[in-house]
């Protein structure tokens, strides 16, 4: 799956492989040997021999390849129109604009036709007419895949005009009649004739608007008003929804549904692998520029993941509403961020990335709470939720690098009182002084995948790593406030028990 948004590597990036046709006319397109295909032919084509040749058949998405894809697969061989069904952020948007990736490089229309009629079989009523009179000098032009690709989010507020057209007024006062069907002023699903349209959230679209897609999607023809106009449409129609839509904020009307060819099911991560590679390749933590961006350390990158999965397996999470992959996108932005501000309020050096630390992490809980739909029995205590939540998956992510691994170096350097002062102000520099040498410190940066690293800030991103998962398996004390946490030695228990009662008389 990816994030649904397509931020990144949206269809716009989609680019031809080979060198534009020579071909501007009829007459050389014919002489060039081009065999007219239908999309949905051309997609069959192209994605078999991607199979074939063991090549990425969906670039950027995570986590689908044996859930969604094959289902995808087998309904695009199928020549079927699709529908993708899952929960928000699971990556829907992001899946039908690679198949643009499945069109070919070079597409040839008859220039100046508003809906992209192959000059083999023209359709409107122009372009017939153009190649009555004009024959083998009938103009060509070609379009990338990019250009064959629309895209509508369904809003309440859509009109049959949108989707499929209206009269056009301007056109009328010109002097044409009504009766002329060059008054007609073609919506986007003809004008993406010959290409791929995709409907985002189909159910928020009103059911007597829905009703105007039921020809295009069986006859495959579309009619404008009172006009006896039927133009054969060459089109691949793919729509997504979240599946609570049916009864939430909308419903797709059961002839629509039945006029799909096949309903896809997509899902969260599966897996913790998955959810990372998720993060790594959509979280934009390197801006360039002057100010490049920050080092996020595997086992921050691996403690947001967890801390994603636990609040989607949350009961006081509503589960119907989900948790987007934006979710876990967003902390390790703001991770990075958290690292940069570190740096330049710190003065830091400007020829070291900054490196995001453990620290910074539970700053982000504010930010990242209006992305939870909560149950309403947890009204109130949101951020206690979230952060508690963190604190696990930061537990877990210690047990799971650092479990078994000799930490008496660290844990020595307690033992007279001593205590070491951290936060997200204080720089990696000044954290290293305050610890001061810790025997064993290159065992658990390696166990860290920092193998090698010799930067004060993966060293102190290290060291505080550690410090919070002794805490938090009570190895260690922990006191914090004004964004400053001050470790110490494990007080006993009755020692604890009237700290906390001390906190609760404040």
């Amino acid at each position: 799956m990816c994030e649904d948004g397509g931020r990144r590597r949206s269809v716009g990036r989609v680019q031809s492989q080979s060198p534009h046709p020579k071909a501007s006319t009829l007459g050389e397109l014919r002489a060039s040997g081009h065999v007219y295909r239908s999309v949905k032919q051309e997609i069959r084509d192209n994605l078999l021999a991607r199979m074939r040749a063991g090549q990425d058949r969906f670039p950027g998405i995570v986590g689908f390849d044996q859930t969604v894809l094959p289902h995808v697969e087998r309904a695009l061989l199928a020549g079927h129109d699709v529908i993708l069904l899952g929960e928000r952020g699971q990556g829907k948007t992001r899946l039908i604009r690679t198949l643009a990736t499945l069109l070919d490089d070079w597409s040839p229309l008859i220039a100046g036709c508003e809906i992209n009629d192959h000059p083999y079989q023209p359709a409107c009523s122009r372009c017939r007419r153009l190649a009555a009179d004009l024959g083998d000098d009938l103009p060509v032009t070609w379009r990338q895949p990019t250009d064959r690709y629309g895209e509508k989010l369904a809003t309440p507020d859509t009109s049959v005009g949108d989707l499929i057209g209206d009269i056009d007024p301007v056109k009328v006062a010109e002097g044409r009649t009504l009766g002329d069907p060059e008054t007609i002023h073609f919506g986007l699903v003809p004008r993406t004739n010959r290409g791929i349209f995709s409907l985002n959230e189909l159910p928020d679209l009103a059911e007597r608007i829905q009703v105007a897609l039921l020809n295009v999607l069986e006859e495959r023809d579309i009619g404008v008003r009172g006009y006896a106009l039927r133009l054969p449409l060459d089109i691949v129609l793919v729509a997504s929804a979240n599946p609570e839509d049916y009864t939430n904020r909308g419903r797709i009307i059961t002839p629509l549904k039945d006029r799909f060819g096949a309903e896809v099911r997509t899902h969260y991560p599966l897996s913790l692998n998955s959810e990372l590679d998720l993060i790594a390749q959509e979280a934009e933590v390197s801006w360039g520029g002057k100010d490049p961006g920050a080092v996020l350390p595997a086992h921050i990158t691996e403690i947001i993941a967890r801390f994603t999965r636990l609040v989607r397996e949350s009961p006081a999470v509503d589960s119907r509403s989900g948790v987007s992959a934006r979710f876990a996108i967003a902390a390790a932005e703001s991770a990075a961020a958290a690292a940069v501000r570190r740096s330049a309020l710190a003065a830091e050096p400007r020829d070291e990335l900054p490196v995001a630390r453990v620290g910074d992490l539970p700053a982000i809980v504010s930010t990242l709470r209006g992305k939870v739909e909560f149950e309403v029995s947890e009204e109130g205590r949101e951020e206690e939720v979230l952060s508690h939540l963190l604190r696990r998956a930061t537990a877990e992510t210690f047990r799971a690098r650092l479990g078994g691994a000799d930490l008496s170096g660290l844990l020595d350097k307690f033992t007279d009182g001593t205590t070491i002062v951290t936060g997200e102000l204080v720089p990696a520099a000044e954290l290293l002084r305050r610890t001061g040498e810790v025997p064993g410190l290159a065992k658990i940066m390696e166990r860290l995948g920092m193998e090698g690293g010799e930067a004060f800030g993966e060293a102190a991103a290290a060291i505080e790593f550690t410090l919070e998962g002794l805490y938090l398996l009570r190895r260690l004390s922990k006191d914090s406030s004004d964004g400053l946490s001050v470790y110490g030695q494990q007080l006993s228990p009755r020692h604890e028990q009237d700290k906390a009662r001390r906190r609760r008389r404040t």
